[in-house]
């Protein structure tokens, strides 16, 4: 990306649900505004996982990424994403193996280590709290990317296997950071939330980056806020619902998004309204045609804005968040040719070779 040309842009949707409204609701408007992004050019759209939240629908990633890759045409659908300790790696492998089966070519598969939930939720769903602790996380995500390319100790993922989608590390700290540069994988940084670890979290990924058969060079993503409407003024109005709803969600009190004139009735004390502040200022309120600033400049990512969705009626002239130049990252064979379809990357080098120790 040239420091003059525009990120092509992408949207993360948390399917937010307002008050008032309904997740049925919810989740017809994230389907029109897919619609929306597929013919205005947005490179893609991806969906978080998030559990036990009342104002959030998307629990299902793989569910809602069935639906709107049906109901669009060519714009990439992907997890953004799916919370890998919550899960067995076999069946994300069945259920993203199955989604480029029926959407070839379409599919991103991006893998978070957080819960995305609380504890006791975590435990839930997983019927266990083995597998939740961050030591696991790289060798699940290791067997995870194993079973799109043959059986892992005898266990083969069908149809997973070659029907691999574009797998993506997502993450806000080093941690994840160093697990992306060691694998070879993209990465995706969430700037959203974690605005102070960005430039760090992106120079040690690509400090540790090794090519591998999936990635011949580090590709990052970053994910920011973004509100676009006619003035910034009005672009500003529209965010702070989803400061004040992040300050509940902070506060122990998540509930349903709430509307403009309840965020105008909110009583702010001075250190609710110096927390929304700081969230607010890591983020992007501009007028269409501004063009971008910030992270969107910082030389941080390879690929297209991601402009999260947190509010309704959002996305493409609404709140959102952006990332950065949206081309599919290249996979590679060992000797920096184009992967010879159906290989199967030697995954566990990755992890024999030696390597830094893991910081969070």
């Amino acid at each position: 990306m040239t420091a003059t040309s525009a990120p092509r842009l992408s949207v993360l949707d948390l399917v937010p649900v307002t008050s008032g409204s309904t997740a049925s609701a919810a989740l017809a408007a994230s389907t029109q505004l897919a619609r929306r992004a597929d013919e205005l050019g947005f490179t893609r759209y991806w969906v978080a996982e998030h559990h036990g939240m009342p104002g959030v629908a998307s629990s299902s990633p793989p569910v809602l990424l069935a639906h709107l890759a049906a109901a669009t045409r060519r714009i990439r659908m992907g997890s953004g994403g799916v919370m890998l300790p919550n899960h067995a790696p076999l069946v994300v492998a069945e259920q993203f193996g199955l989604l480029e089966a029926l959407h070839p070519g379409r599919v991103d598969l991006g893998i978070g280590r957080a819960p995305g939930t609380d504890q006791r939720t975590a435990a839930a769903l997983r019927r266990t709290v083995e597998g939740l602790d961050a030591e696991d996380f790289p060798q699940q995500l290791v067997d995870l990317l194993a079973y799109f390319h043959g059986p892992v100790d005898g266990v083969h993922a069908i149809p997973a296997e070659g029907n691999a989608p574009d797998v993506w590390l997502l993450g806000s700290s080093g941690y994840s950071a160093q697990v992306a540069g060691m694998l070879g994988l993209p990465f995706a940084f969430a700037h959203h939330f974690m605005p102070q670890n960005t430039l760090p979290a992106l120079a040690l990924y690509r400090s540790t980056f090794r090519p591998s058969d999936l990635l011949a060079e580090p590709y990052a993503a970053v994910c920011v806020g973004v509100t676009c409407a006619p003035t910034t003024e009005r672009a500003q109005a529209l965010a702070e619902p989803g400061a004040l709803s992040f300050l509940r969600l902070r506060s122990g009190q998540p509930g349903p998004l709430p509307t403009e004139a309840e965020t105008a009735a909110h009583r702010w004390t001075p250190a609710e309204r110096a927390f929304a502040d700081e969230r607010l200022a890591s983020q992007v309120h501009r007028r269409p045609g501004d063009g971008p600033r910030g992270p969107a400049r910082a030389g941080g990512g390879d690929d297209g804005g991601r402009a999260d969705r947190d509010h309704h009626g959002a996305g493409p002239g609404g709140p959102g968040h952006v990332v950065r130049p949206g081309r599919r990252p290249r996979q590679h064979g060992r000797r920096g040719q184009p992967a010879a379809a159906g290989s199967r990357p030697r995954l566990s080098r990755a992890l024999d070779r030696p390597r830094p120790r893991l910081t969070a």
